[in-house]
């Protein structure tokens, strides 16, 4: 599998913001604007990961 270690890294990234989304949401007053470019930023990682597992 030449992008497993590509994958890995997206993966681990993905994770990184899962988090950071979950500790914006946490506080008394997310901010709006952080949470949605988290949330996108997310999903192009996410994307990403897919075009790459069909790729193999």
């Amino acid at each position: 599998m030449m992008h497993a270690p590509r994958i890995r890294a997206l993966e681990t990234r993905h994770a990184s913001i899962e988090e950071r989304i979950a500790s914006e949401g946490a506080r008394p007053r997310p901010d709006d604007a952080t949470l949605a470019k988290l949330k996108l930023e997310k999903l192009h990682l996410k994307e990403e990961m897919e075009k790459l597992r069909r790729a193999n």
